[in-house]
This record gives C-alpha cells, sequence and structure tokens, in this order.
C-alpha cells in the first residue's frame, strides 16, 4: 500500500478529490492532510472526511518538524495540492522523485514563485496565449521546475476573464489529477 499525504494552504478542493478517489482504493491510501493555515478550507474537508490532519508553519517546515511527522506515518509520497510554499531541500532529498505538485498552466510558461491562482490565469491573457492548461510535475528545490510528469490543455476563449479561464482549470484539475497520481504511486511503490 502506497500511503500518501497531501499538502494544501486553500479551499482543498483538489484534496477533496484526491481523498475521494482513494477511499476504496486497494493500492494507494490517503493517510494525512498538512495545511500551513489554519483558516484554510481545506482544513474543513480533511475533517468531513476524517483525514487526519496536521497543521504546521514555516518554522515547522524548515526545521524538519513536518518531515518527521511524514515519517511517523510511513508517508510514500508527497502530493501538493494548491499548497504555496516551496519546499526545503532537506524535504526534497528525503522523499526524492517522491513529491508532486500541479500547477495551473503548461509549464515552464508561467511558473515560478509568485505565480498560483489568478495571477497564472492573468498572465496567460495578458500574453494572449491560445491555450492553457496544468501540469503536473515533480518538486525539486525550486517553485515549478521539476520533470513534467503530466500535462493537459484546453483552449483560451476570446471572452475569457482570469475567473472564465480558472474554472475551466480546475475542472481539468479534478478530471486528471487523482489519476495522474494513482499511476505515479503504483507505479513508485512504498518506499524502503
Amino acid at each position: 500500500m502506497v500511503r500518501i499525504a497531501l499538502f494544501a494552504s486553500g479551499s482543498g478542493t483538489n484534496v477533496e478529490r484526491l481523498i475521494a478517489h482513494f477511499l476504496a482504493h486497494d493500492q494507494v491510501e490517503v493517510v494525512l492532510v498538512g495545511c500551513d493555515r489554519p483558516e484554510a478550507g481545506v482544513v474543513a474537508r480533511a475533517w468531513t472526511a476524517g483525514v487526519p490532519l496536521h497543521l504546521f508553519n514555516a518554522r515547522d517546515l524548515e526545521e524538519g518538524r513536518v518531515q518527521r511527522e511524514l515519517e511517523l506515518w510511513h508517508v510514500d509520497l508527497i502530493v501538493l495540492a494548491g499548497f504555496l510554499r516551496l519546499i526545503p531541500p532537506e524535504l526534497v532529498r528525503a522523499f526524492p522523485d517522491r513529491i508532486l505538485n500541479i500547477h495551473p498552466s503548461l509549464l515552464p510558461k508561467f511558473g515560478g514563485k509568485g505565480m498560483f491562482g489568478e495571477r497564472v490565469h492573468e498572465a496567460v491573457l495578458a500574453d494572449q496565449e491560445a491555450v492553457s492548461g496544468i501540469t503536473v510535475h515533480l518538486v525539486n528545490e525550486r517553485y515549478d521546475e521539476g520533470a513534467i510528469v503530466f500535462q493537459a490543455t484546453c483552449p483560451v476563449l476570446k471572452n475569457d476573464t482570469p475567473g472564465s479561464l480558472a474554472a475551466r482549470i480546475h475542472a481539468l484539475e479534478h478530471e486528471h489529477y487523482p489519476l495522474v497520481v494513482e499511476n505515479y504511486a503504483k507505479k513508485l511503490g512504498p518506499r524502503a
């Protein structure tokens, strides 16, 4: 069984989809939700789903307390779902090729520090892109620069607003992320 921890900083709709997807799965299990913002909507979603929640702050992340918590839960794979902090190098090294992230654009375009949510969609529209989409990638020590695992696209329409484009991007995330995580987790297997 591959044991997953989900990290989020926001509302948690992707976390909710991932938990539901793996609820009765026989090879992959969500064992923990990690969150760096106690007021985030993901807190209630984890509570409602009955998945243990670990709240932490930047210092906990930087000083290794989050890593120790992940080890206590025997986590095999960390899945970022709207998590806005940079993962510290020590945690990246402790989980090599075992941290996935989803980004709301076709990387390498519109990625990097500060590029999340509406900012990404505004930039896509400002550059008059014909297509946008999602990227699932491995996490390394820099924002949005890890190896790409999967991408899916959608058209950018002439009358799009950041909000209308975001809605189509969220639909892509909800459709694809659980299956991409499942396939990656099954290929990866448990940590040694």
